[in-house]
């Protein structure tokens, strides 16, 4: 057992507390290993406030969504009429629940951002594999979180994205209709599904995400934060505190910047809040303030904004493309066996797993195609420590041209988040073709194109300058 310290003579009360506390909880060691002594590098730039608001957030959603369950009826006669009552009966209702529905659109701005930040400064790279992973995880829970969520007030959209969504598991080989009515809970999205959906957005997946987040901050703290420059701030230290040369404290300079820029997020959002909380119909469609009506289906539907790119992806996976892709598939694998150097065992492997897959492709339907490309481009973020072969970390000392690819990257995601909000057509979906094949492109090509021009050289020392 651990000696227990004792406040030195002529303390005042606060100081007493404090030394009881910490005789019982390591409270002051919390604050020095993540905070004041915690030595972040100083060369930090306007892409990394991004973290911290994604935090504010999230305490703003808890918060939110625990005075709205308050008043919700996960039912589904009087789900819609208790939002209702929120929004016209219940004193400050209407900005609880817009804070809750606008804040859920700030939330994935915020977190895309923060990753964005992460792909091109490299922050995925070791040692720092497992607070990105942390990180995608975080993502995962999020979006989860959000599709449940769309459910409960029960809309027409909310009624028929659910509907659409929850169908997609039936085109699963084998299990797909019974994983689809174990999700429903029904042979149609009902009571018991919006029961499901109310339980796991309230109670599971809110425990899993902060947890995650613990995780997340904690992996961070321990191995450090990275930096425009991608310089380990922890191979120049001062030989005699040990303190990194290009680190000082998170507490209290970077604390007072993040406060400076939390306090500009949220005018920004209070303006949107009080003046466009719905967003143009982007942050809550307009067909949400009907009641879900099982018997009329909407002309369109579609996802909110910030699942619309992954949907664009779902509608562009046709029967052309599936064919399209056997075809890059089977003329990667002849490349490989010509020109790869191989030897003839993995020659013979190549051409096995190659004739397997294309089998695979030409097996099941479009629709099961499109719902693995879906998930797949979000699981495909879990493998990009492994897929970037760059011997430099930032974009900073990379060849210009990986910026234009970045930026292309970024304009095609864009586009098919567009594209997955407007009714099909074929123009469109030509378009959604191509952003699909570019952005697993992007990545599956990534461990070729990385180490690919010249690259400039990485400094020995974080490159810094006074504003």
């Amino acid at each position: 057992m651990a000696e227990f310290q004792t406040a030195p003579a002529g303390a005042g009360a606060g100081q007493k507390l404090l030394t009881w506390v910490d005789n019982r909880f390591p409270l002051s060691k919390l604050y020095k290993e993540h905070l004041s002594e915690y030595y972040a590098p100083k060369n930090f730039n306007i892409w990394y406030v991004f973290g911290g608001l994604a935090t504010l957030v999230l305490v703003m959603q808890i918060l939110t969504g625990i005075f709205l369950t308050m008043h919700y009826k996960p039912d589904a006669a009087k789900a819609f009429e208790s939002v209702e009552y929120i929004m016209r009966d219940v004193p400050w209702g209407w900005l609880v629940r817009y804070m809750h529905s606008t804040g859920a659109s700030a939330f994935f701005i915020v977190v895309y951002l923060h990753m964005f930040r992460g792909l091109i400064y490299g922050s995925y790279r070791k040692p720092r594999e497992l607070v990105w992973l942390f990180g995608c995880g975080i993502f995962l829970c999020l979006m989860a979180e959000a599709f449940m969520g769309y459910l409960l007030p029960w809309g027409q959209m909310s009624y028929w994205g659910a509907q659409v969504i929850v169908n997609l598991f039936s085109a699963v080989p084998f299990i797909g209709p019974d994983l689809s009515l174990l999700i429903r809970g029904d042979f149609v999205v009902g009571d018991a599904t919006l029961n499901r959906f109310f339980s796991f957005h309230v109670i599971a997946v809110p425990l899993v995400l902060l947890g995650l987040v613990a995780a997340h901050i904690i992996a961070l703290h321990e191995v450090g934060s990275n930096n425009p420059d991608g310089v380990e701030i922890k191979a120049t230290k001062d030989p005699k505190t040990g303190i990194p040369l290009d680190g000082i404290p998170f507490h209290p300079y970077f604390t007072v910047h993040d406060i400076f820029v939390a306090t500009v997020f949220l005018f920004i959002f209070s303006a949107v809040l009080f003046f466009a909380p719905e967003g143009g119909g982007y942050f809550l469609e307009f067909n949400n303030f009907i009641e879900a009506n099982p018997l009329k289906t909407p002309l369109h539907i579609a996802p909110v904004w910030y699942f619309t790119p992954y949907y664009s992806m779902l509608r562009a996976t046709t029967d052309l493309m599936v064919n399209i892709l056997a075809g890059l598939l089977a003329l990667g694998a002849v490349l490989a066996i010509l020109r790869g150097g191989f030897g003839a065992m993995a020659k013979i492997a190549i051409a096995i797993v190659a004739i397997a897959a294309v089998a695979a492709l030409k097996t099941f339907d479009a629709k099961f195609w499109g719902v693995v490309i879906m998930g797949g481009a979000v699981m495909i973020l879990f493998f990009l420590p492994w897929l970037d072969r760059s011997p430099v970390k930032s974009i900073r000392y990379r060849p210009d041209w990986h910026k234009y690819l970045y930026a292309l990257f970024v304009i095609f995601f864009l586009v098919l988040g567009y594209l997955g909000s407007q009714p099909p057509s074929a123009a469109g979906n030509y378009v959604s073709q191509i952003g699909t094949l570019i952005y697993f492109g992007f990545f599956l090509l990534m461990p070729w194109w990385s180490r690919v021009g010249t690259f400039k050289p990485v400094p020995e020392r974080v490159t810094f300058a006074a504003h």
